[in-house]
């Protein structure tokens, strides 16, 4: 049992574990899609704050993946932003309120989450080689220092020393960090969401990409992972639960300009893998993004930050959510609906891997059952 000072630093370590994910997307953004930092930032640290009051436990914020990817590559309205987080909000309240949440993620086989969670992983991966790749020797310097801690001085808080290594080495070879224009500040004003358009367009081209990524990873494997690392200690992190707070976070801030956030199994293995056990972890980050928010020189801050630094924290996550105990000591049975799973996740995504996934475990318990029928 880690003193309390030792599990300290760990937990402030594994705060900084997600900023892989948290960072490039919501960053990115601000930067491509013209949002105002302050109200972005903001809303990750109220809600990060929450969560951690409310779970007692590391479990991550994150923003909407499918979301951020449409804000990255298309033009989209500010308006239309916050009516998906409002729509995004009300449909995760009546799931999670009705407990039709519940009854869903019983219907789903560990086997086929298995299957997604390796498919998310691999990609994760695939998306941090991109950023190590901004700048190598940064990445790889940094991802050796990772490992070196995480193998032989675990005690030690990995993902803090592994930055503060990437930002020396950054600062002298010049690499690129995020892209953001940090003299941009704004305030707080209500969106015009009268247009039935911007709704319309906000369902179409938000809402519906992304709810299956918030059903399966942010809601059923974010419950099953943190059953896993925190066994009896998770009993409030259930599925309805994950869909309440989601839904009650995006429904009261998308107003206020933050982004639709959720929470996320790569973020748990994230924060678990780099020490985090406590609620500790999710309240310091949230803390710290409210002093990057409102303090003078917080977002040069966070643009000094090598990518390829950020890329290595996220590979380290990605292999922490993949190769799980429960990939390796899975039944030779399930090996190819596991296999099949991950791959349609990666080909389509994970709402695609869910159905295929399903498919192929009802066939392969029909076919188990004629075996044993046959054998009689």
């Amino acid at each position: 049992m880690p003193s309390s000072k030792n599990q300290f630093l760990k937990d402030a370590s594994g705060a900084l574990g997600d900023l892989g994910t948290l960072l490039p997307l919501s960053i990115g953004a601000i930067g491509v899609a013209g949002l105002a930092p302050i109200p972005v930032l903001l809303g990750f640290a109220v809600f990060y704050i929450a969560t951690g009051l409310y779970y007692r436990l590391p479990i991550p914020v994150q923003p909407m993946k499918a979301v951020s990817a449409v804000l990255l590559t298309s033009q989209v309205s500010a308006e239309s932003l916050a009516a998906s987080g409002i729509l995004m909000g009300v449909v995760l309240l009546l799931l999670g309120s009705t407990g039709w949440i519940n009854w869903l993620a019983r219907l789903v086989p560990r086997s086929v989450l298995s299957g997604i969670q390796l498919g998310l992983g691999l990609l994760l991966a695939y998306m941090s080689i991109g950023l190590i790749s901004t700048s190598p020797l940064v990445g790889v310097v940094t991802l050796s220092v990772l490992v070196l801690i995480l193998r032989t001085l675990p005690h030690l808080p990995a993902a803090l020393l592994g930055l503060c290594v990437a930002v020396a080495l950054g600062t002298l070879m010049e690499a690129p960090g995020i892209e953001l224009d940090t003299e941009q500040f704004s305030t707080f004003s209500l969106p015009d969401l009268l247009s039935l358009s911007v709704w319309r367009e906000g369902f179409s081209i938000l809402v519906l990409p992304q709810l299956a990524l918030t059903f399966t990873n942010a809601i059923l494997l974010t419950s099953l992972m943190a059953e896993d690392y925190f066994g009896a200690k998770a009993y409030r992190v259930t599925p309805a639960r994950l869909s309440m707070s989601t839904g009650l976070a995006n429904f009261f801030m998308a107003l206020l300009g933050a982004l639709p956030m959720c929470h996320g199994a790569g973020g748990l293995a994230a924060h678990y893998r780099f020490g985090a056990r406590t609620s500790i972890a999710p309240v310091l980050l949230g803390i710290g993004l409210f002093l990057v928010a409102v303090v003078p020189g917080g977002l040069a801050l966070l643009a000094a930050i090598p990518t390829a630094g950020l890329g290595a924290l996220l590979l380290v996550a990605a292999t922490e959510l993949a190769f799980t105990k429960r990939l390796r000591t899975a039944k030779a049975s399930c090996w190819p609906v596991i296999g099949i799973t991950a791959v349609v996740t990666i080909w389509a995504d994970p709402f695609l891997g869910l159905l295929t996934g399903m498919i192929v475990e009802a066939t392969r318990a029909v076919w188990g059952r004629r075996q044993q029928i046959a054998r009689r």
